[in-house]
This record gives C-alpha cells, structure tokens and sequence, in this order.
C-alpha cells in the first residue's frame, strides 16, 4: 500500500536526488527477418522495427509526463545481426547496420544495439564479415552499437578473437578520429555477455527472448550516496541495510515503469535491470557512493571491498523489489560517466589497475575508459583478454569499452559531451604482451563450468 511519506520520499528523490529511469529498451527478434536476399532481409527488418517499435517513443514520453519519473532514454535491441547476415555470404553487412540506423531514426529512439556477433567458441556464418566491417559500421552511422561476445564459462575464451577486437577497436577509434572516436565508445566487447541487457552500447536481442518484450534499465547513484549522507555514522551492516532499502524502492519505481510501458505497449514485460548508471552529471555518481562510506578518494585502498558492498545490497534490494530481474544488475563504474570516477582518475587516486580489481566485484567491466591513441592492438587485446578472464572464472559478465583518444598522450582529456561525458587519457602498463596474444587458440572453460 502507497502512504504519503513514500511518495514524498520519491519525488525528493526525483526531483534532488537525480533519480530516473535511465531507459525503457524494447528488444525486438529479427530472426524471420532472414532471407537470402540481402536487400529484403534489409526492407524486412526496417518494416518490422519501424512496424513494432513506433509507439515507443510516444508512450516513454506519455509515462514520464503521467507519473512525473523522468525516462531519459529509449532504444532498441535487436538479435545479433551477424545472425542475420550470415544467410548472406557475399553481402556487405555495413548494409544491415545502415537499415538499423534509419529505422532508429524513424522511429526517434537514442541507440539501437544489435549490431552483433557471438563467437566465444567460434567464428559462424556471418561472424567474421560483420566483425570486419564493425569500424566502418560504427563510422557511418549515427544510432547503431555494435557487441562482440569472445567468452564464457561455459566455452572459455576465444583468443582468435580476442586478438582480432584489439585490430578492431583501433580501426573504429582511428575511423572516427575527426568525432573525438566516437565510434569505439559505441563497443563493447563481452564475457558472458547476457541476452536481455537494456543498456548501451551492449545490448542485443537474445535467441532465447520472446519475438518482442520491455525491458527496463533504472539509476539511481544519487538517492544511494543521499541515503548513506542522512544516515551519518553507522557501521558497515547498517550501510548494508540502507542500500538495500534504497536500492528495493528505486526498483519497485522501475517495474512500475516496466509494466505500465508493457501494457500500452502490447508487449511482454522482459526484466527490470538493477544497474546504478552513473551520470556526469555532480552528485549522480557511484564513485561518491563509495567515498560517502568513508573513503577518501575513490581509488584508494578498500574501493574493492566498498564496491562488493554495494554491488551485493543492491542486488538483494532489487530482487526483493521485482520477480524478473536481469540484464547486468549491478553498478556501473564507466570513468567519463560518472564525475567522481573522473575526478578520482584526474587526481591520480584510480588506475587502470585499480579498475580492474574493482570489475570483480561489480558490474560490468572495464567501461568508457580513454587511453592514449597510439596504444597497440594487441596491448588493446591483452585488456580485453584480462576482463574477460575474471568474467570466465568467476561466472559473471565482464565487458571492455575502451576508447584509444587518436592523437592524445596520457594526461590529456577526451571529451564527447552529454551521456558519454569526458575523461582523461589513462596511462598503461609498457611492456608488451604482443607473443601472448599472436598465440591464437582458445583458453579453455574453468572447471567450475562443470556443472552438469
């Protein structure tokens, strides 16, 4: 039952706190989609998103207005369009990336993700071109996210393909050079990536989703760390109990979101996705969750065990919240999205290093991360490589999105502006693990994948 305290408690919330619901992400199937006309297959999928996804826009806006909760974005995922292509061997894929692209635009969404390949066991029909054609893709459009899965626990890690990524995010950041690379910020590539994930720039359609569901994405940095700030001094458990209060009504806020966009909608509920987003924006940030815990500078020693805290009561406040919590559900740790990321990186406080010890415990991987434009492909493999290790052993989606800043040097700052904010240019470990990666093969699936 609502009371009064609830709902003022929630519009503080919203209107002081920057609580939102980051995005309502209609997944749509494209697999009778296929056919072995390039050019239909085209039509096909620009008919049906359009067909579907219409209304999509329209009834965000008609929520948001309604329920007074701000919807900051609306996209689309669609299934993993090397799936797609494949029926089409000699066809360009760029071709497909563009019927996103106009689609996206039609119908008025943000992104679109889908522009995709899973290849942790192996390359399949379709995979290899798409991958190849993903900087080209990426640089002529304006709406379309491209995702590549290298690895699981279950398979291992392909590191055929994960020497192939480190070429491929070079080529995107050097073929958007003149956007601030703005292409490799829209890739993503994955361990364990899963099939229902709302948010950009990973997003795709699973095999095993329905032909068209909803799925929700909420945020909520700033009513955590404005929690934690009214309780004062309290110890640990107690700060335990406090996210998980918190993290319980964000969600129950977004599930409310979810259904009512699913009904007006005529489309199933998918999930709710339990993720803190961070924003640029002062105060929306998980890094000042951390600090407000007593740290004195996001970075420091004890940042790893601050962040297992909060990942965990978030996640036991949101299942209590929603029956149907999926996607990554975690918190966010994207350095030019979050302004306390950016100043701890800016500061020196947060390494590299130090990220990737943090990626263990949270979702989703190492995130809009700048690193000087001359880095090489296969130093750029080595980090995908090492995120998707801790990903594989540890049965949890790892995802590396790194940004090579063409033309800038350590200490330098890169800046897209609005969702994707700005950073600085992160320094990198020297030596080279060019032998490890040329090496090819697959590293095999940890025992723990067997389950059965």
């Amino acid at each position: 039952m609502l009371n009064s305290h609830d709902i003022l408690e929630t519009i503080n919330m919203i209107d002081n706190e920057n609580l939102d619901v980051r995005t309502i992400t209609m997944g749509i199937s494209l697999l009778d989609c296929i056919d072995s006309d390039a050019d239909r297959a085209c039509d096909k999928i620009y008919d049906k998103i359009c067909r579907y996804a219409q209304n999509l826009v329209k009834t965000g806006e008609d929520i948001s207005k309604e329920y007074g909760i701000p919807i900051i974005h609306k996209r689309i995922s669609v299934t993993p369009i090397a799936m797609v292509a494949g029926a089409n061997p000699g066809a360009d894929p760029v071709r497909f990336a563009h019927a996103l692209d106009k689609a996206a635009r039609t119908v008025g969404v943000n992104f679109i993700g889908g522009y995709s390949a899973l290849v942790h066991k192996g390359f399949g029909p379709g995979d290899y071109a798409l991958i190849e054609s993903i900087p080209q893709a990426l640089s002529e459009t304006e709406f379309v996210c491209s995702s590549v899965n290298i690895g699981s626990t279950k398979a291992g890690i392909n590191m055929d393909a994960v020497a192939k990524m480190g070429q491929i995010v070079t080529r995107t950041a050097q073929a958007t050079a003149d956007r601030d690379c703005i292409g490799a910020a829209k890739l993503v590539v994955f361990c364990n990536a899963p099939e229902d994930n709302p948010f950009m720039a990973g997003a795709f359609h699973g095999v095993g989703e329905p032909d068209c569901e909803i799925n929700v994405g909420v945020s909520g940095p700033g009513v955590v760390r404005a929690a934690l700030a009214k309780a004062g001094d309290c110890d640990i458990t107690e700060i335990a109990d406090i996210i998980k209060k918190t993290a319980f009504k964000v969600t129950r806020m977004g599930q409310l979101v979810a259904q009512e966009a699913s009904r007006r909608l005529n489309v199933p509920f998918g999930i709710v996705d339990l993720s803190l987003a961070p924003t640029p924006a002062i105060g929306d940030s998980v890094a000042y969750i951390l600090e407000e815990m007593g740290l004195e500078c996001c970075g420091a020693h004890g940042t790893t065990a601050a962040l297992a805290l909060l990942n965990d009561a978030v996640k036991k406040g949101g299942v209590m919240a929603s029956s149907h919590v999926g996607g990554l559900s975690g918190a966010f740790i994207p350095v030019t999205e979050d302004a306390g990321m950016i100043h701890a990186a800016q500061c020196g406080a947060l390494t590299l290093t130090k990220l990737e010890a943090m990626t263990a415990v949270c979702s989703v991987g190492l995130d809009m991360i700048v690193i000087p434009g001359d880095t090489s492909s296969e130093v750029i493999s080595a980090i995908i490589a090492d995120e998707a290790a801790i990903g594989m052993v540890n049965s949890k989606t790892t995802a590396v999105r790194v940004i090579p800043a063409i033309g800038k040097k350590v200490g330098d700052e890169l800046n897209f502006g609005g969702l994707l904010g700005s950073g600085p240019v992160m320094e990198l470990n020297p030596y080279s693990p060019a032998k490890f990666i040329h090496r090819g093969g697959r590293i095999p699936a940890p025992l723990q994948s067997l389950k059965n």
